[in-house]
């Protein structure tokens, strides 16, 4: 089975990895039900297959979920053959899971944005992604890798770097290196839901034009005499997630 682009495919082929990303789960208390996203040729699955909950995997390439059907029978009643972008969870679902993969670097990012939509039934997730992006979600503010993605994911999980994997335990291996990242669900959120949508707004439309000073690319939310705080001289990535909370919620009001 050889990995196409078209599905962002590297395969890993180191099983010490696979099974030391499969063991950093550590919630399983909390779920009886695991999502692996886009697992491929199987390599994390199987150790996954050795844990106690019941496993669920989603694969869009049908090749690639025939090649499971014919490896892993036991899995054959699990398996979603869909894109995991296009599903509604629920339908899956009814309680608790977490989620985990070696997922595909083209739709990384998307897979974030969803796992936040369905937040509050996902207690943890791990997985893999471009190492540069996997520093991007666990960044604090003041680093050139704090930004949006980030702040979006912080603001409900707490991150954790796990470890970076080698470009040499993929096939073909990626021109990128890889890393490992834990995210567990805060127990509570940084933000009310209401100020949702708000939050994302001011944080993608900040760091859209990350040189300026706040002053300036939020002088449509607010008015002059608020901008005159000293605070709004700052430039975004030096604002904490809880700063940018704050922020959201004064919009908000005023709004």
């Amino acid at each position: 089975m050889r990995a196409k682009k078209s599905y962002g495919q590297h395969f890993l082929n180191s099983e010490p990895i696979a099974e030391r990303i499969a063991d950093s789960l550590l919630l399983t208390d909390q779920y009886n039900e695991v999502l692996e996203i886009g697992p491929g040729q199987g390599m994390l699955t199987k150790y996954l297959l050795e844990k106690d909950y019941h496993l669920k995997v989603v694969e869009a390439d049908k090749d690639m979920v025939a090649y499971l059907q014919q490896h892993y029978p036991q899995l054959s009643k699990d398996i979603i053959s869909a894109n995991f972008l296009s599903l509604n969870l629920k339908d899956y679902f009814k309680g608790s899971f977490a989620v985990i993969g070696n997922y595909p670097y083209n739709i990384s990012s998307q897979i974030l944005i969803k796992m936040i939509e369905y937040r509050e039934q996902i207690p943890e997730m791990v997985g893999m992604f471009q190492k540069e992006v996997a520093e991007r979600v666990v960044a604090g503010p003041g680093s050139k890798t704090y930004g949006v993605i980030g702040i979006l994911v912080q603001v409900f999980f707490e991150p954790t770097y796990l470890f970076t994997v080698k470009r040499t335990h993929f096939s073909p291996p990626p021109k990128v290196q890889s890393a490992i990242i834990r995210l567990v669900r805060r127990e509570t959120p940084l933000i009310e839901d209401e100020l949702w949508s708000t939050f994302k707004q001011v944080v993608k439309i900040t760091f859209g034009q990350r040189r300026k000073m706040l002053r300036n690319t939020l002088k449509s939310f607010l008015e002059a005499d608020d901008l005159q705080n000293p605070r709004f001289q700052a430039r975004p990535e030096q604002l904490s997630v809880v700063e940018f909370v704050e922020l959201a919620k004064k919009i908000y009001t005023k709004s």
